[in-house]
C-alpha cells in the first residue's frame, strides 16, 4: 500500500507516524510546501517575544529525523498543485529543484491547515504588515522588529494569537495597541468573562480599542498609518493581522470533494471525505458540533493530533474508529491571567435555541489560609431540562488549567451538574480546598436547577423598577467603598433582625460580592414567606469589570 499525506504539521505528521506504527511495510510519502515539519505552531509568539530563546526548541521533528525514525519519505518545500481523484494521482512542484512531477497513491490524506485572512484593504501589502501562521512568518517578524528598531505595534484582532502577540510585543518593550472589530476580545467567551480579561489587559498599559474597524493602511516615512472607519488614524511601526483564519480547501475543491456548511472539507465520522480513498484532518475539515449538532471548524492542535491517530487507524483497519468531534477546549495566557474555555458559550447556545441556565462563581485556587491563593471566576452553562453541562469558562491566575480539563471531560461524556457536586479531587491546602471550585460551581448550579436559588444577571439590572426593592447584603465598609447604583445596604449579619424593613409585596433583588451572601439572604427571605426574590449571579465582583468596560467603550 502507498499512502500520501499532504501537510506535515500537527494533523499530517500525527497521521504519518501512526500509519507507520500500524503498517511497517507500507510506502508513506508526506509533502510539506514549507521548509519545516512538525513544529510547535503555538509557541511562535513566545519565540518572537524572547520568552522561548532557542529557535530549535520549536521543532518537534526535522524532516531527516522523521525519515530516519519512521522510514517515511518527507518532501519539504514541495507543493501539491493538483489531485486527480479518479486516477488516484497527485501533481507536485518541487520548489528547490524547480520541477513538476506526479505520484500515485492508494490512500490520500489531506492536512492543508488553514490560511490567515487578509482582507483586500487599501495598503495591506505595505511593508511592516504581517500575519503569523508558520516559522517563516515568525522569522520575518522577529527580524523586522530587530532590524527596524520597532517601538510601536498595532495588533488587529483580539483572538488567541492576537492577544499572545500583543503580550509578547509588549514583553519586548513595544508600545502596543489592539484593535478589535467586535465588542469584546476572545469570541469564544461570553461578554462578562471577557470583560474581566479586558480590564487586566488595560492594567498592563495596552491600548485596547473595541468596536473599531480598520479600513486601510498608508505607508509613510515614519511608519504605517492605520485608518479606522469611525475614529482617528493611528501610527505604528509594525502591524500584526490577527483577523482570523479560514480552512484551506483549494486542493479539495479542485479534486471535486464536498465542502460542508462551515466551508470546510466535509468528512464523515471516520474522517473520510466524499471520496472513499481520501481522508482529511486538521484545520481544513469541518464536523458536527457535539453540543449544537451544527457544522463547525476548529483550529486547535489537540484535536488535529487526535484526528491524525484516528484517521490512520481507519485507513489501515478499515473505518473502525469513530471521531466524536471537538468541543473547542482552549486555554491562553494573557499577561498574568489564564483564560480557558470549553463547550459552547451561552451566546451561541441562545442562537442555537438550546434552553440553559448560566451560573458564575468565584473561588480561590487553593485553601485561603495557605499562602498564595489566587481568585478564579468560573462560568458554566447547563441544560434547564436535565442539568447536562454545556460549557465552562474560567478566568484566573492559578489552577485554571486543571479545572477546565475536569469540566471539558464532563462535557465530552455528556455529564451533568450532579457529577460536579460529587467530583472527588486530590486535596491538600497548597493545591485546592476541601470543596474544590469545580464542586462549588456544581453546588450553585444544583441550587439553581432545584430552585433553591433564583438568579438574575448583570444584563437585567436595567429591568429593576423604582418601586422594586434592591438590596446590597455586603458589609457597611464594602458598601461605602463602592456599590451598584440605587441599592440600599442591609448587611447579611443584620438581615434577620431587619426583616421588617423588607416589603413582602415587592420584587426583591439581592447582590453581594460573589453570590454566597446573597444566596443566604435569599434563603432567609424565602423561608419567611417572601416569594419574589432574585440573587445577582456573580455578584458585585462580576458586575464591576463589566461596568468599567462599558464606561470604556462608551467614551
Amino acid at each position: 500500500m502507498k499512502y500520501i499525506i499532504i501537510g506535515a504539521v500537527a494533523g499530517g505528521a500525527s497521521t504519518a507516524a501512526r500509519l507507520r506504527r500500524l503498517d511497517e511495510k507500507a510506502e508513506i510519502v508526506i509533502f510539506e510546501k514549507g521548509a519545516y515539519i512538525s513544529y510547535a505552531n503555538c509557541g511562535l509568539p513566545y519565540y518572537i517575544g524572547d520568552v522561548i530563546k532557542d529557535r530549535n526548541a520549536l521543532f518537534l521533528q526535522t524532516a531527516a529525523a522523521f525519515n530516519q525514525r519512521f522510514n517515511i519519505d518527507v518532501r519539504i518545500r514541495t507543493e501539491i498543485t493538483g489531485i486527480d481523484s479518479e486516477a488516484k494521482k497527485i501533481t507536485a512542484f518541487d520548489h528547490v529543484a524547480n520541477k513538476t512531477y506526479t505520484e500515485t497513491y492508494d490512500k490520500l490524506v489531506l492536512s492543508p491547515g488553514a490560511e490567515p485572512i487578509r482582507p483586500p484593504l487599501p495598503g495591506i501589502a505595505s511593508e511592516g504588515i504581517f500575519t503569523l501562521r508558520n516559522v517563516n512568518d515568525t522569522d520575518i517578524i522577529k527580524n523586522f522588529v530587530l532590524q527596524k528598531q520597532v517601538k510601536t505595534a498595532l495588533v488587529i484582532g483580539a483572538g488567541f494569537i492576537g492577544l499572545e502577540m500583543a503580550e509578547n510585543l509588549h514583553h519586548l518593550g513595544l508600545k502596543v495597541t489592539i484593535v478589535e472589530m467586535g465588542n469584546q476580545i476572545l469570541a469564544p467567551l461570553d461578554y462578562p468573562m471577557a470583560a474581566i480579561v479586558q480590564q487586566h489587559i488595560r492594567s498592563k498599559g495596552i491600548r485596547l480599542l473595541l468596536n473599531k474597524t480598520v479600513t486601510g493602511f498608508v505607508n509613510e516615512p515614519q511608519g504605517i498609518r492605520v485608518e479606522l472607519k469611525d475614529g482617528p488614524t493611528m501610527d505604528a511601526d509594525i502591524v500584526i493581522l490577527s483577523i482570523g483564519v479560514r480552512p484551506d480547501t483549494k486542493l479539495a475543491v479542485a479534486a471535486g470533494l464536498k465542502l460542508g456548511d462551515a466551508k470546510g472539507i466535509w468528512v464523515n465520522d471516520f474522517l473520510q471525505t466524499s471520496n472513499p480513498d481520501i481522508y482529511a484532518v486538521g484545520d481544513a475539515i469541518e464536523f458536527k458540533n457535539p453540543i449544537t449538532g451544527q457544522s463547525m471548524n476548529t483550529y486547535l492542535a489537540g484535536p488535529a493530533n487526535k484526528q491524525g491517530r484516528i484517521c490512520a487507524n481507519n485507513i489501515v483497519h478499515g473505518n473502525t474508529t469513530l471521531y466524536h468531534g471537538a468541543i473547542n477546549t482552549a486555554i491562553v495566557k494573557v499577561f498574568d491571567m489564564t483564560v480557558a474555555t470549553t463547550g459552547t458559550a451561552s451566546k451561541h447556545l441562545l442562537k442555537s435555541g438550546i434552553p440553559h441556565h448560566v451560573s458564575t462563581t468565584h473561588n480561590g485556587s487553593h485553601a485561603s489560609y495557605y499562602p498564595g491563593a489566587k481568585q478564579m471566576s468560573i462560568q458554566i452553562a447547563f441544560s434547564t431540562e436535565n442539568g447536562t453541562l454545556l460549557s465552562a469558562q474560567i478566568v484566573g491566575f492559578d489552577g485554571v488549567d486543571k479545572r477546565i480539563d475536569i469540566l471539558s471531560s464532563t462535557i465530552q461524556r455528556q455529564g451533568n451538574i450532579e457529577e460536579l457536586t460529587e467530583f472527588e479531587h486530590a486535596y491538600a491546602p497548597p493545591f485546592s480546598s476541601a470543596k474544590d471550585p469545580v464542586n462549588m460551581a456544581g453546588f450553585v448550579a444544583e441550587n439553581i436547577l432545584t430552585e433553591k436559588l433564583n438568579v438574575f444577571y448583570w444584563s437585567q439590572l436595567e429591568d429593576i423598577k423604582a418601586d422594586d426593592f434592591f438590596v446590597d447584603v455586603r458589609s457597611k465598609q464594602e458598601f461605602e467603598a463602592g456599590q451598584i447604583p440605587n441599592a440600599i445596604n442591609i448587611p447579611i449579619d443584620e438581615f434577620r433582625e431587619r426583616l421588617n424593613e423588607i416589603p413582602k409585596d415587592k420584587h426583591i433583588y439581592i447582590y453581594c460580592l460573589g453570590g454566597l451572601r446573597g444566596y443566604l439572604a435569599q434563603r432567609i427571605l424565602k423561608q419567611n414567606d417572601y416569594t419574589q426574590v432574585l440573587n445577582l449571579s456573580g455578584g458585585y465582583q462580576l458586575w464591576k469589570p463589566i461596568q468599567l468596560e462599558q464606561n470604556e467603550t462608551s467614551c
